[in-house]
């Protein structure tokens, strides 16, 4: 073959692949176009979780209008940030518009993404329970004091809860591979009991499981099983304030109250009266409390135990929310608490309100 045969066909095969990659269908970009009424902030972020974290980008906002262009993986909740409000949807690769107020984020118009579309609809068809939620909690600051008031509002919340969770569990049933579902059973597992978390899991698709998503859920149920109810407690060892260091097993013998929360949360402090009172109801009764700060600054802990007149053990390991033992304990949020018996195996979980005092006088008899 001579040189200018040579150089044809070299042309030709180029030309060829040129051809191929011309006809190969291009990848969809994600994308949003917003226009926030009353949105001032001259940046927002953006963040999309990323196996155990996220990836945060930083948009300019001018007049309340920005624009953001990326890629999404698989179809899933993302989060915009700004200074005063935040603003969940769900994107995947497509272009996203979004439009309204930014003093009313629950009723901004989100067009473009079919799993938004998903979790609108989805919103929609649990609007009446959204609406006597809403109706109940307005009446909790009209119960406080009254113990019977009280828990019968809590009553009310809880069999409302449950309405919601059989609701969302038929969603899942009917979707078992949707992107919706995957945020419905993680919202279940930040704070669910691990059985009933996990038999909500099992009815995803495999597919589901095997998303991003699906396997942090999965992650997730191996941590909670760890501190289900009828599990023993997971023992540790962390400084009081004075930085004495203190076992959990040291009150072996005691019924314990397991409770996590911190200085700078709001629904901890205002949580903290009702464990105080609790406390002194009960301590005689072979029952004490134990308190795990997700503090990072020894100074404000110590001056909200002051304040909030705490006399039993305060233990931190002043890391904020990476105190090791709130991750072993599968903490997300708080306040969040464990009840723990004389043997050391955990009894019961998140006992607040009424239902601390309720559970307590039943068990302590």
């Amino acid at each position: 073959m001579n040189m200018n045969m040579k150089i044809h066909t070299k042309l030709l095969s180029a030309a060829a692949l040129l051809a191929v990659a011309c006809h190969q269908p291009q990848q969809p970009a994600a994308s949003i176009t917003a226009t926030i009424t009353g949105l001032k902030d001259s940046v927002i972020y953006l963040s999309i979780p990323v196996a155990d974290s996220a990836k945060s980008d930083t948009v300019k906002v001018k007049d309340g209008q920005f624009t953001w262009t990326g890629k999404i993986e698989e179809p899933q909740k993302i989060y915009i940030m700004t200074s005063s409000r935040y603003i969940e949807l769900f994107m995947e690769n497509a272009a996203v518009t979004i439009k309204g107020n930014i003093d009313s984020v629950d009723q901004l118009q989100i067009t473009g993404s079919a799993s938004q579309d998903a979790y609108t609809a989805y919103q929609k068809s649990i609007e009446d329970l959204t609406a006597q939620r809403d109706t109940l909690y307005s009446k909790y600051q009209t119960v406080q004091g009254n113990d019977t008031a009280e828990l019968a509002l809590e009553n009310q919340i809880e069999a409302l809860r449950a309405q919601n969770r059989a609701r969302s569990v038929a969603y899942v049933k009917a979707h078992p591979e949707s992107p919706v579902s995957l945020s419905l059973v993680s919202d279940m597992a930040t704070f669910g009991e691990y059985a009933p978390v996990d038999s909500v899991y099992q009815l995803l698709s495999p597919a589901a499981r095997q998303t991003a998503v699906g396997k942090r859920i999965a992650a997730r149920l191996a941590v909670i099983k760890k501190s289900a109810i009828g599990q023993p407690m997971i023992d540790f060892t962390q400084a009081d304030v004075n930085g004495k260091p203190v076992r959990l097993s040291d009150f072996k013998g005691k019924y314990v109250l397991l409770d996590f929360w911190a200085s700078w949360c709001g629904p901890c402090r205002a949580e903290n009266p009702n464990v105080l009172k609790a406390y002194n109801k009960f301590k005689d009764k072979n029952f004490t409390v134990v308190g795990v700060s997700l503090d990072d600054k020894a100074d404000k802990w110590k001056e909200a135990i002051a304040k909030d007149g705490m006399p039993w053990m305060q233990l931190s390991d002043l890391k904020g929310f990476r105190n090791e033992v709130a991750r072993e304990y599968g903490i997300q949020a708080i306040p969040c608490s464990f009840l723990i018996d004389p043997q050391g195996i955990i009894i019961a979980k998140e006992l607040r309100g009424a239902k601390l005092h309720t559970a307590l006088a039943e068990i302590l008899k």
